[in-house]
């Protein structure tokens, strides 16, 4: 009897989880695809998916987001990898503080660093007015650090991502076995060598893990290129054309050829990388130790960690000083140090109106996570049968299905008469907003209750069983309280990021009443005068609250952190 209660409740969860994706997540999608592949009749046609091939400013705008998510991935492995490797095969001074301190990028949302890296590499920034004063450069003839807005974007998008393919490496490094490497070693094949052909290879699953939610997040990344003011990519182009979502499917059209690129690209990866793919006998039975090198050598990796964490925390050092700076313009250094910026924004009606907006959508979103998240990681773990490996993979496609495809399916599916058009944003984006950062954030709250209910010896909540707990009392007295950390690791990761969730925020805010943070530092940031500096001072308080947060997470979770941005 307790088991056929546990397999009931087991099977109530997945039925839940699986009713919240269908209508959610494939109905919004379903959308997108049937606008773009039927006429106004209603009947089949790639008219509309033609068009974006033949139309000169929708393929250049898809080469740009290809070639921005291709540099970008290229970038962060370029900067990942080798630090990765060299965590995991050195001890060197500061250590412990570096690795730490390379997860620093991920406390600001890229497109207000973009504001911030403005501030230092524009035309009269920091950077050129530095040179200036050098004489390297005559005045007002500084170089375009950002290429016209195409490398600004590749950069400010790479610092950002980068700490999530450095955690995949990070990981995969730990679970190569030593005993392979010393077996290399002992048939004379070291060095780089044994790197080539014993290591990457059985570290590839993760590099490509790392690399594909890169690609696909910057492939399709809104906020970063509407703050560079670089409309020649698609997703700008989607977001230029919400005004005719009711009448014209070419919106439809351009968002279906940009998800269906991302699933595309990620199948070719995922067939290349199979194909190559090593299996090890078991996971690392003992750790590798990391080896003390000469002080040259640890002074050198020391160095390149320290080199890494200046520059990925440049667009918080400009987001700062823009905050601060009673001027910042032609000038080294800001001047005139004040704090006039943090009263204003305080007091911007947009400000305080959309920091109450943003607690109570992640506030919400986090409690609908959670909900789903403990169905879902208990079917998963606790459950029987072969679906579970489904439920699995489906609580994870919210990280490879572009955020903004989702934010476009909802307005697709609440328009004047389709089946949910009471949920139109124009009028309340509330509840959709809610929806959408729970859908995104739930793979978090999944992937760190799984942890803990592995951890977790089932052998508690079958005694209680024994004893005559029921379902629900046995999960809420005995479960609840063994994995209570995990799921509050999970909560404060999944409101962290609701808070600064930035496509569905820009698409479906759209009256000021309702903006959340995201769409308020953007419309702030667009303003004349003192808007930049409102903005950089919004951001500073994303960037205490965010990072606070994943310091607490930390704490609670330790190195299973990482895990919580591996897919």
């Amino acid at each position: 009897m307790p088991n056929m209660n546990r397999n009931m409740g087991s099977l109530a969860g997945r039925t839940l989880v699986l009713a919240f994706f269908a209508l959610f997540f494939f109905f919004p999608i379903l959308h997108v695809v049937r606008g773009g592949l039927t006429d106004e009749a209603g009947h089949f046609t790639v008219t509309y998916v033609m068009e974006i091939f033949r139309n000169p400013v929708y393929l250049a705008g898809l080469r740009n987001a290809f070639a921005v998510a291709l540099c970008t991935t290229l970038l962060c492995l370029t900067i990942a990898l080798p630090l990765a490797w060299m965590a995991d095969r050195f001890v060197f001074p500061g250590k412990r503080l570096l690795t730490a301190a390379l997860l620093l990028p991920m406390i600001l949302p890229p497109f207000v660093g973009a504001v911030g890296m403005q501030a230092v590499f524009g035309h009269y920034g920091a950077a050129n007015m530095l040179l200036e004063a050098l004489h390297l450069v005559p005045k007002g003839g500084g170089p375009d650090w950002f290429g016209g807005g195409f490398a600004g974007i590749v950069l400010i998008e790479a610092l950002h991502l980068y700490p999530i393919l450095y955690l995949n490496c990070v990981a995969a490094f730990a679970n190569v076995d030593p005993t392979l490497l010393e077996a290399a070693a002992d048939c004379g094949c070291t060095g780089f060598r044994r790197f080539r052909r014993i290591t990457l290879p059985l570290i590839m699953p993760g590099v490509f893990a790392g690399g594909t939610l890169v690609f696909i997040w910057s492939f399709t990344e809104l906020g970063t290129p509407l703050m560079f003011q670089f409309g020649r990519i698609t997703p700008v182009q989607v977001f230029d054309g919400i005004q005719e979502i009711g009448d014209n499917a070419i919106p439809y059209a351009l968002v279906l050829v940009m998800m269906t690129a991302a699933a595309a690209l990620y199948a070719l990866a995922k067939l290349a990388v199979g194909r190559q793919s090593h299996a090890m006998v078991s996971k690392a039975g003992s750790a590798a130790r990391a080896v003390r090198p000469s002080k040259g050598v640890a002074l050198l990796v020391a160095g390149a960690f320290c080199a890494v964490v200046l520059l990925g925390t440049l667009p918080h050092i400009g987001v700062i000083g823009l905050s601060v700076a009673g001027r910042w313009y032609q000038t080294i250094c800001p001047e005139a140090p004040t704090v006039a910026h943090y009263t204003a924004a305080l007091g911007h009606g947009w400000t305080v109106r959309s920091i109450r907006n943003s607690v109570l959508y992640a506030s919400l979103a986090v409690s609908l996570a959670l909900l789903l998240g403990v169905f879902a990681a208990h079917a998963i773990v606790r459950g029987k049968g072969r679906g579970r490996w489904l439920l699995d993979v489906l609580t994870m496609l919210p990280l490879a299905v572009p955020g903004l495809v989702l934010a476009f399916g909802y307005l697709a599916m609440t328009r004047k008469g389709c089946l949910l058009a009471f949920l139109d944003p124009v009028s309340n984006p509330t509840i959709l907003l809610v929806i959408a950062y729970a859908v995104r954030r739930l793979p978090y709250v999944v992937r760190a209750v799984v942890a803990g209910l592995q951890q977790t010896s089932v052998s508690y909540e079958e005694a209680a069983a024994s004893l005559g707990a029921g379902v629900t009392t046995c999960f809420r007295r005995i479960t609840m309280p063994l994995i209570g950390a995990n799921l509050i690791a999970g909560a404060i990761i999944a409101f962290s990021f609701s808070m600064l969730e930035v496509s569905d925020s820009l698409l479906l805010a759209q009256r000021s009443v309702y903006f959340p943070i995201t769409k308020a530092i953007y419309e702030l940031s667009m303003l004349y005068g003192q808007g930049q500096a409102l903005a950089a001072s919004l951001g500073v308080w994303t960037m205490v609250f965010l990072a606070t947060s994943l310091l607490v997470a930390s704490s609670i979770l330790g190195r299973r952190l990482g895990a919580l941005f591996r897919v």
